[in-house]
């Protein structure tokens, strides 16, 4: 009998968008072993090249067929402290699905018949956070009284020190929000990860020895060299790229007009959807744009939609992309839930102005039809403006996810520290080693904006060469 592709169990579009609990489920047993049995076991295992930290994808998936869901859990975190979370919001398909023999190359993304090696992934870890809580708290016996400072709790700053923490490295993580996790807790939607999930994953750091300080902004109420007077034998940067941009057009500053990163925070970390019995609002409109095409745009679109729903307003949402959908960057699980979930999608389309009533509120958006060009620095064809295609679209509310600057609150007061023109932190790329000595940096602050498993590469190449370094010394 042909093995076919098992899909994990949904909620049902009218029931998810009524609030904020979890689309997809984990697989069932039966579900992950059938999965796990199509996996051909190739002797050189091409997924693995396609995970960013390397996870032996082979081994894991095998240990799941024979039904060792300990082994296959342990076998990921050999590699991957944070297998729950990276199941749930890696995009396999651009990374280990695509390089799945079942996907044909040169396909964009991964095939439909390409292990869902994610989905193995989030059981194994799930499984782990049920049964195996104590085999996330071994660590190595303390070499040496030596404390490393973590600057953000994103997954770069998590992933950093958890890799210290093994070894028995006192480990502080500093984090300037209220809340850690970085742009797990306040960027991602609880529908895609719990914040169960997250807390879970976290306190296991905090099992491993690790503290946690929150509402420390670094930059602010210390600076790197002060951390080194308090007896930090290193420093890690997972500062994130917080600094949201927008277009540069007419009418940004309305009342009304969002970016994406505060929207997102409002609902995600603050619960604005809550409100009054949270303490932070949000508004929402009847006639909702979202400008851009990545996954913080379709997050921002059905995080709107479900409010719109919640308010009991007729859900109308729409994500305005200047490409088409083919050159979206967004997961395409997540395109497929944000459609089904009455997210309309309007393509080839650029907004070129905003215009408010006299009280000072977003009314109408002013647009040109775009087509495509030659490909531009990204690989993908450039858009290109059609002249005389203008029209406009009554909007009473604009969130813009057009993607996240460098945050530079601390590398601004940071004499000596070298960034890029974009304001990125500049590194050794073998050790993730800034122009300071002992100072390291992983994450969107090096890279820009990336995936969580590419942020989770950085810091652990990060915290190799750190280790090596401090236990010679």
């Amino acid at each position: 009998m042909k093995k076919v592709p098992q899909q994990a169990r949904e909620l049902d579009p009218d029931e998810r968008t009524g609030g904020f609990s979890e689309v997809v489920a984990t697989y069932t047993e039966e579900q992950a072993f059938l999965e796990a049995s199509r996996c051909l076991q190739c002797k050189d295992p091409a997924c693995i090249s396609g995970c960013p930290v390397g996870i032996d994808i082979k081994k894991f998936i095998a240990q799941i067929v024979n039904k060792d869901y300990r082994g296959a859990y342990l076998t990921i975190r050999e590699k991957n402290n944070f297998p729950s979370i990276c199941g749930r919001v890696c995009p396999a398909e651009y990374q280990c699905r695509k390089t799945c023999v079942l996907t044909k190359k040169g396909e964009p993304f991964a095939s439909a018949l390409a292990i869902n090696i994610h989905l193995l992934e989030r059981f194994a870890g799930d499984y782990g956070m049920q049964e195996c809580s104590q085999a996330q708290a071994v660590v190595s016996p303390a070499k040496k009284k030596i404390k490393v400072a973590v600057v953000g709790s994103g997954p770069a700053g998590l992933c950093c020190a958890g890799e210290l923490a093994r070894e028995g490295i006192k480990v502080t993580i500093f984090e300037g929000l209220h809340k850690p996790g970085g742009v797990l807790r306040y960027g991602i939607p609880p529908f895609r990860l719990p914040s169960e999930t997250l807390d879970y994953e976290i306190n296991s750091l905090r099992r491993m020895g690790v503290e946690i300080m929150s509402n420390s902004i670094i930059g602010r109420v210390r600076s790197i060299p002060e951390l080194f007077k308090d007896g930090f034998a290193a420093v890690f940067l997972g500062l994130g790229a917080g600094t949201p941009s927008f277009l540069g057009i007419e009418g940004e500053n309305l009342c009304n007009v969002y970016s994406a990163n505060e929207f997102l925070t409002r609902v995600n970390l603050m619960s604005a959807h809550k409100f009054p019995q949270s303490h932070t609002p949000v508004n929402i409109g009847t006639e909702v744009i979202v400008v851009g095409g990545g996954n913080t745009a379709i997050d921002a679109a059905r995080v709107a939609l479900r409010l719109q729903k919640i308010e009991g307003i007729t859900p109308n949402t729409t994500i305005l992309y200047r490409r088409t959908e083919v050159e979206m960057p967004a997961r395409r699980l997540e395109i497929k839930h944000a459609k089904e979930e009455g997210v309309k999608i309007r393509t080839l389309v650029k907004p070129t102005g905003f215009f408010g009533d006299q009280s000072g509120f977003i009314r109408k958006a002013r647009c040109l039809e775009c087509k495509l060009g030659e490909p531009d620095s990204s690989g993908r064809r450039r858009p290109v403006e059609i002249p005389g295609s203008d029209f406009e679209l009554g909007v009473d509310q604009a969130i813009i996810a057009i993607g996240l600057k460098a945050n530079e609150i601390l590398t601004k007061v940071t004499p000596g520290i070298k960034m890029d023109k974009y304001g990125d932190v500049i590194v050794d790329p073998k050790t993730m080693q800034t122009s300071l000595d002992m100072v390291f940096a992983g994450g969107d602050i090096v890279g820009g904006e990336g995936t969580v498993i590419e942020a989770m590469g950085m810091a652990k190449r990060a915290a190799k060469a750190m280790i090596d370094s401090l236990l010679k010394k």
